[in-house]
């Protein structure tokens, strides 16, 4: 979930079912602000606390990564 005046561009934002802010993604599950040549975070900058907050390298970002891999070859 997003907090008001996060900075995050409009065109990467949505509205979950509660009415709350979120992270847009693709039809495929990816967040919008991926950019899938480079896997980078296209508004690194500004990306919200939820994306700061997830620490690279954690036991949780490396099962996130093993889990997008598997899918995104996977096709």
């Amino acid at each position: 979930m997003l907090l008001t005046d996060t900075g995050v561009p409009e065109r990467f934002i949505d509205e979950d079912d509660w009415g709350g802010q979120v992270m847009r993604r693709l039809d495929d599950g990816w967040c919008a602000a991926l950019d899938r040549d480079s896997m980078r975070c296209t508004i690194y900058i500004r990306r919200p606390l939820i994306c700061r907050e997830f620490e690279l390298g954690s036991d949780d970002c490396l099962e996130e990564r093993k889990g997008s891999a598997r899918a995104y070859l996977d096709g």
